[in-house]
């Protein structure tokens, strides 16, 4: 199994959003300027010769598209230095409404990204200030028809529920509007408070609250019934799509294949181990620029691993795991591996088997975590 993905970490946002514990810090040009460098010197470590061909390259953060257009082309250079771009199916970058003016959105199209993840979360612009998010509602819309202007129609936007404040009725309204841009890709996730957040902080004082646990499950059935009503069908527990428009990266992630992670806290998964970089940029950017290897920790995974996340990774997606693929990666069946784990899982209604593939059931859905540690291997 080759590498054939790549995820790039861009750390830097305007603002620090009060529930994200993703790796970011306020933009500075300079500092931008000097990750840059770093970047490229970890990129020729990993492709130090002629363009790779990559199956999938996802550009996350942070907020990549705070970059000045300046910057932004010169990553998008970079990336296309290293990167056989021609020969990518999928590149996505992620983008925050209101950060991409009609400038920027041209030159991601220019350099090839074909996918734009949107970081909505909402169409409420009261529980937008609760989040800590800098956008607007009608900055979604500007920023979409820049998109499309330059010619990137595939684009996914991103959506929250059980925010503090937010009622089922909130969440049907941001539902609806979403559905009402036509877009071939929707996420929805549910507010996770986080240590060392801001909404973290607030709870720890008996400052902020969720809603209550059957409004959360009420707002993700409503989800899924609104979406499938539109033709748009659930192949991810936090993920929709139109046929065909599938997130490919992310289905590198759930179907447990190798990716480079590139960047400060990125992590990777190549052949043998697990990789996380180094975190806090100054200590990323020191190491960097030392030996090119900012690697802070290695975790070798043996095959008892790699069994383990097959299933864990595996049943996140709808139509779950495949026990040919399985066997034919591992020389083991299921049953073999795992005992008497999934017959256990569908006697209590979490697992049902279809066609050759294991996968939650709606019950399970909701309590996914219990079922992925019966996959843990003593």
């Amino acid at each position: 199994m080759k590498i054939s993905s790549a995820y790039i970490h861009i750390p830097f946002c305007q603002q620090i959003c009060h529930y994200c514990d993703f790796v970011k810090f306020f933009y500075d040009e300079k500092a931008a300027d000097q990750y840059l460098e770093a970047l490229e010197i970890e990129m020729d470590g990993y492709v130090p010769g002629a363009k790779q061909v990559m199956k999938t390259i996802y550009v996350g953060g942070g907020t990549p598209t705070v970059l000045t257009a300046a910057q932004l082309e010169k990553l998008l250079k970079m990336i296309d230095g290293h990167f056989d771009i021609d020969k990518c199916e999928e590149y996505t970058f992620e983008a925050n409404p209101g950060d991409l003016d009609q400038e920027k959105a041209d030159l991601l199209a220019k350099y090839g990204v074909n996918r734009i993840s949107l970081g909505v979360q909402t169409f409420d612009n009261t529980l937008l200030e609760e989040l800590g998010r800098v956008h607007k509602e009608e900055d979604v819309y500007l920023n979409i028809d820049r998109l499309r202007h330059a010619g990137i129609d595939n684009i996914s936007i991103d959506l929250m529920y059980g925010l503090p404040n937010q009622s089922v009725e909130l969440f049907e309204e941001s539902v609806d509007k979403a559905l009402e841009l036509n877009l071939p890709h929707y996420s929805s996730y549910s507010l996770q408070i986080e240590p060392k957040t801001v909404f973290h902080q607030r709870y720890k004082k008996g400052e902020l609250s969720k809603p209550p646990e059957e409004d959360e499950v009420e707002m993700y059935h409503l989800l899924q019934k609104k979406l499938r009503e539109e033709g748009i069908y659930h192949y991810e527990i936090s993920n929709f799509s139109r046929p065909g428009y599938e997130s490919e990266h992310n289905l590198t992630y759930w179907d447990n294949a190798y990716y480079y992670g590139i960047g400060a806290g990125a992590h990777g998964y190549l052949p043998g181990k697990r990789t996380i970089n180094i975190r806090p940029l100054p200590a990323y950017l020191k190491k960097v620029f030392e030996d090119g290897k900012p690697v802070l920790h290695e975790e070798p995974v043996e095959l008892k691993e790699m069994m383990e996340e097959e299933m864990f990774l595996g049943l996140r997606k709808m139509e779950g795991v495949s026990r040919a693929r399985f066997k034919e990666k591992y020389d083991k069946d299921p049953d073999e591996v795992f005992g008497g784990a999934v017959d256990t899982l569908i006697d209590r209604g979490l697992l049902e088997e279809d066609g050759g593939y294991i996968k939650l059931t709606e019950q399970g859905k909701l309590f996914g975590n219990d079922v992925f540690a019966s996959f843990l291997i003593d």
